[in-house]
């Protein structure tokens, strides 16, 4: 039995996943996980090295079916809807559903504007706003705007690593998502860079469901509200942050946690 914390239970769900089962070809590395991320809150997601992290939330913006012979079972609702359902578009279940990277993956032939209004392109949307102001918005709440408001017409790898990085955060909240999905997105940058990447996180969550995967358990402790720990394709245990580290209902999240094995 997964324990959860009824401290945080009274908020909204966002994500609702049950009994999710994932293969790539023969081989399966999800085990019937059943797990619910709340509105607005950061979702961290620890575990050693191929226990299912980063499958789970590719299944969570149906991008584990882009790889060939992948398949996935069980139920995940975004808002109550089956994101796989008959009816439901993965290009527009994506521009929800946003994801950053391990690496920053800035497009090597734009420039930062063009970087930040790709998604928007592609979906051939116009928003509301307009384009100028919906790029300062996406670039200010990736807190690169100060940094980057004179050098728009610059090549988006021209910008360090830790830049990059929330140059591909602004690209993703540019559409305006509801979700964004953190594949270690501190592991190519240095201590400065991940320091500003976790504040972002902080400030983000007021407006956004954030569920980072992260290979470090300080990052987790530091920016997650609750976190959830898998073991070779099962979830062990999800709790909050504070209980998960402090006092893990489960003996091998605390194995894990205390370095024993991972």
């Amino acid at each position: 039995m997964v324990a959860v914390d009824t401290d945080l239970s009274d908020a909204p769900a966002k994500f609702v996943t049950r009994d999710v089962f994932a293969w790539f070809g023969d081989k399966r590395v999800l085990h019937g996980v059943s797990l619910d991320i709340a509105a607005n809150r950061a979702i961290a997601i620890i575990g050693p090295s191929g226990c299912g992290k980063s499958t789970f939330i590719r299944c969570l913006n149906r991008m584990h079916e882009l790889v060939p012979g992948a398949r996935v079972e069980g139920q995940i609702r975004l808002d109550g809807i089956d994101v796989y359902g008959s009816g439901v578009d993965p290009v527009r279940l994506r521009r929800r559903v946003g994801m950053v990277f391990q690496k920053p993956n800035p497009f090597p032939s734009m420039s930062v504007r063009e970087n930040v209004l790709a998604g928007l392109r592609l979906t051939g949307s116009v928003p509301r706003a307009g384009l100028d102001e919906t790029l300062e918005k996406a670039l200010i709440q990736a807190a690169l705007w100060e940094e980057v408001k004179d050098r728009l017409g610059d090549p988006g790898v021209g910008l360090s690593g830790g830049q990059q990085q929330r140059l591909c955060i602004a690209r993703a909240l540019a559409v305006d998502p509801d979700v964004l999905l953190m594949d270690e997105p501190c592991s190519a940058l240095d201590p400065i860079a991940t320091a500003k990447i976790e504040d972002l996180i902080h400030t983000l969550k007021r407006s956004y469901t954030i569920v980072i995967v992260t290979h470090s358990m300080q990052q987790a402790a530091r920016v997650s509200d609750q976190t959830a720990f898998f073991l070779s394709g099962d979830l062990i245990e999800f709790d909050a942050t504070n209980r998960i580290f402090t006092s893990p209902r489960d003996s091998r999240t605390e194995d894990y946690i205390t370095g024993k094995f991972g």
